[in-house]
């Protein structure tokens, strides 16, 4: 692989994670000049990768930036995606929504077991909310946990079951009781950002019940 094809893959990324960047903000954070970003978006354009964004301002001149187009965000992997939503037509065709209903729920308790195994012996809420983001980062979730007033935000930057879930809610419905239910009575989970929504991610708000341990 090129130092070049290495650069836009690392452009992509933090685009990905950030939301819309300008391109000094860009050539910071690869530590490139701006003009070797201009070259790289440019060709990630023309591959409809990219597409610029202008903002304007209340005052000063307008901001620049450059986000994922519909196509740069498919290329992030869907897990099986084809396959999961015939899966799951499948399955409503023969169960009904009742049936499918149980599946979704046998998968979320087979992972809240999984992540609670995985939780285990992993003391105060910000340890354990940290421990969270990292599963659900080798997931392909691109999480990660940041500290927030009165608590922690957990943030997920991509959906590797973004096509299951555009057909089916209770995916999304099932992990916020499933984090809920791992964080237990000492936290309050929110989703605050919704991808369904019109949000560019997925982002739940954790905050501290009275007198728990950080």
């Amino acid at each position: 692989m090129s130092l070049e094809i290495s650069a836009a893959e690392r452009l992509l990324g933090i685009i990905k994670r950030r939301g819309p960047q300008r391109i000094a903000d860009l050539a910071g954070a690869l530590e490139i000049s701006m003009e070797a970003v201009r070259q790289s978006l440019a060709r990630l354009a023309e591959d409809g990768l990219v597409e610029p964004r202008t903002e304007r301002q209340a005052v000063g001149r307008p901001v620049h930036r450059w986000q994922l187009s519909a196509r740069g965000h498919a290329s992030f992997p869907d897990t099986h995606a084809e396959l999961t939503v015939q899966l799951i037509a499948a399955v409503r065709t023969e169960l009904g929504e009742t049936g499918l209903d149980r599946v979704i729920a046998a998968r979320a308790a087979a992972t809240a077991a999984q992540y609670g195994e995985a939780l285990a012996g992993v003391a105060g809420l910000g340890a354990r909310v940290a421990a969270l983001a990292e599963l659900r980062d080798r997931e392909g979730y691109m999480a990660r946990a940041e500290p927030a007033e009165g608590g922690y935000l957990l943030l997920e930057d991509h959906c590797p079951i973004c096509a299951a879930a555009s057909v089916c809610q209770g995916f999304c419905r099932t992990e916020l009781e499933l984090f809920q239910g791992l964080l237990g009575s000492e936290a309050r989970v929110e989703r605050i950002e919704h991808l369904f929504a019109g949000a560019r991610r997925c982002a739940y708000r954790i905050t501290l019940s009275e007198g728990a341990p950080r």
